[in-house]
């Protein structure tokens, strides 16, 4: 005869689930309980709790928690501990805040615990003053903070940009009698990379390594984006050099950062080497790191170069995103590549990259220079119905295709039309409408317009200006109606 489990034995089994992380099997004990007459305890509550916290399962958290009085266990302070810690993992701020105070109320011991998964909930959230409100008020709940309470509160101001306050306590913490370890330092190397303080952010990190605090792949890779952000490109390559050297792997963050960082010094060489050397140091090229690439090379003329890149990106499974596709068709406008714009622009939405003004603009522009007006034309016309409004760049450059291509009425009537999108012709607009009707030998039409260009032809076009504020709809329709009147 078989011996019968009874109340230890099964909490014994919920805790060993709890510990394996088999949330499903704790909860299957706990429901099976009371069928055997066998009644759950708080141990065993709280045991199933603490197993749905590991998983993050923060409702069924909850829900055990509102359930425990219906059966007559009070929940304790380890039950709203665990709880309070699921809702954190759940990136559930109010209900972990929400959690303390009812702790509170119940005159149940805040432990630090709880009082930590708040902070790391509030933490996680970016709420910073809730954070830091937090930690004023542990000093009057019988204990004091901890390595964990301040460096969840030093990440809080680092992702609300509090980099003065998130040194503030850094430099508290010693006073404290406690030591800054890596955490306590890469937060506040990277709340520095936020507010642009790479000056602070390296000095940071030479004290880390005069503190005998090994810094790690992440303290250097938010101290290489500091140095990206401050435009120092030489130092972000030191670093990069340096890590390797300390027998610190770099990762892709640190590679991504030191290519942008030569990316926005111009230095488009250096950054091609950059991306070329990842593989060989078993890092994944991502997008990031081929968009920084591209965009250096599209500035510095190297149109071929960029759109080599975006082929390579294919090769290497690499997906392109809305940057790469944009800077690809700003290559080939600038190249005048108009028929590898269109196949771009067409093949985005199989990319599950949505066309945006920049794409539409820039193709709108190889389409100009490639004399294409009537792709001009279309693809101006389409923009409304891809929820993507024309804009004064836009205009301008299908203004400019017109001229080039003789159509002096369409030039005219899409400048005249300019006001009613709520758009302000510019020099450039009504330059190439002169120029059109001049070229099509309508020379009063040209010295009509030409007389407007001291009031940037606002004072010809005013009577079709029309300042409502339609509905979104109503406006899509209104740029599709206007546009379509050109043709």
């Amino acid at each position: 005869m078989g011996v019968k489990p009874d109340k230890i034995s099964y909490s014994a089994a919920i805790s060993a689930c709890e510990k394996g992380g088999q949330w499903q099997l704790a909860l299957s004990l706990l429901s099976t309980m009371p069928e055997i007459r066998v009644m759950p305890d708080e141990i065993s509550y709280n045991a199933a709790i603490s197993a749905c916290e590991k998983s993050a399962r923060w409702q069924l958290a909850l829900s055990i928690l509102s359930t425990m009085p219906y059966v007559r266990v009070m929940p304790n302070e380890t039950s709203h501990s665990a709880a309070i810690s699921a809702c954190e993992k759940g990136g559930e701020w109010q209900l972990a805040l929400g959690l303390l105070k009812i702790m509170h109320k119940m005159s149940l011991f805040q432990n630090q615990i709880s009082h930590n998964a708040a902070i790391s909930a509030c933490e996680k959230a970016g709420q910073w003053q809730m954070a830091l409100g937090l930690l004023s008020t542990i000093t009057g709940v019988r204990f004091t903070p901890d390595q964990i309470s301040i460096n969840a509160a030093i990440s809080a101001c680092e992702k609300g940009g509090q980099w003065q306050l998130a040194l503030s306590l850094l430099h508290v913490m010693p006073q404290m009698m406690l030591l800054p370890n890596k955490i306590s330092f890469t937060a506040a190397i990277s709340a520095c990379e936020k507010g642009g303080q790479w000056q602070l952010a390296l000095s940071l990190l030479h004290i880390m390594s005069h503190m005998r605090v090994m810094p790690n792949a992440i303290s250097y890779s938010a101290a290489i984006s500091s140095c990206e952000k401050g435009g120092q490109w030489q130092l972000a390559l030191s670093l990069l050099h340096i890590m390797s050297h300390m027998r610190v792997m770099p990762n892709e963050i640190s590679y991504n950062a030191a290519i942008s960082a030569c990316s926005k010094g111009g230095h488009w060489q250096m950054a091609l080497s950059l991306l070329s050397t990842m593989p060989d140091v078993r890092l994944m090229q991502d997008e990031i790191s081929y968009n920084a690439v591209m965009c250096v090379c599209v500035k510095a003329g190297q149109w071929q170069l960029a759109l080599n890149l975006l082929n390579t990106m294919f090769d290497m499974g690499v997906m392109p995103d809305d940057i790469s596709c944009n800077t690809a068709i700003s290559a080939c406008e600038k190249t005048g590549r108009w028929q590898l714009a269109l196949s771009l622009l067409r093949c985005m939405p199989d990319m599950r990259v949505m066309p945006d003004d920049i794409s539409c603009n820039a193709a709108i522009s190889a389409f100009e220079k490639g004399g294409q007006w009537q792709l001009a034309l279309c693809l101006l016309s389409a923009m409304p119905d891809m929820r993507v409004m024309p804009d004064e760049v836009s205009c301008n450059a299908a203004i400019s295709a017109f001229e080039k291509g003789g159509q002096w009425q369409r030039a005219l009537s899409l400048l005249s039309a300019m006001p009613g999108m709520r758009l302000m012709p510019t020099q450039i607009s009504c330059s190439a409408a002169i120029s059109a009707c001049e070229k099509g030998g309508q020379r009063h039409m040209a010295l009509s317009l030409l007389s407007t260009m001291p009031d940037n032809c606002a004072q010809l076009l005013k009577d079709s200006f029309h300042p409502r504020q339609p509905g979104k709809n109503n406006e899509v329709n209104k740029q599709r109606s206007i546009i379509a009147a050109i043709y």
